[in-house]
């Protein structure tokens, strides 16, 4: 796994993380992509991992809880509470994975300029500790590879869009 420079990782303080991305399409697409299970599953994870487990309400004040099945079969788990939820301006959740320490809360935000959306992603996580141990984790590469894999199903959705 690798990050191809699609995606601009940063760490702004000892306790954040800031990704931020562009899509070609626009922002109540990219929304949706980020917020419904029948869309979810078709992208998210790095290349060869699928979403073998989606379900919550995704409103203000709701859940979710996400597996993700790596190509051998081993699976990796998270979830979430979301604290708001502005379509398709902004989404703000707690997020934390079964198998790694603390949480960390996550505010993503939606721009539209001229049909494209650069989508941007802060984590705050409890600790420097915390967030250096998620850095060491390679999350950067597979966020990336996640996030290319996006970008090729919004392109794919608006061409079958244009094409109906």
């Amino acid at each position: 796994m690798r990050n191809t420079g699609t995606l601009k990782v940063t760490t702004p303080s000892d306790r954040e993380i800031r990704m931020v991305r562009v899509f070609d399409a626009p922002r109540s697409m990219v929304f949706d992509a980020f917020t419904k299970c029948e869309l979810l599953k078709r992208w998210f994870g790095p290349q060869g991992f699928s979403l073998s487990v989606c379900e919550g309400e995704f409103k203000a004040g709701g859940w979710w809880r996400f597996v993700v099945r790596s190509p051998d079969g081993a699976e990796m788990g998270m979830n979430g509470q979301i604290r708001e939820m502005s379509r398709p301006e902004r989404l703000v959740h707690v997020e934390s994975f079964d198998d790694y320490p603390g949480e960390a809360l996550v505010t993503t935000t939606f721009v539209e300029d001229r049909g494209k959306t650069t989508v941007t992603i802060n984590l705050v996580y409890e600790s420097k500790d915390v967030r250096d141990a998620v850095v060491r984790s390679g999350m950067e590469h597979g966020a990336a590879e996640s996030y290319d894999r996006l970008a090729e199903f919004l392109t794919s959705s608006a061409q079958a869009t244009a094409g109906a």
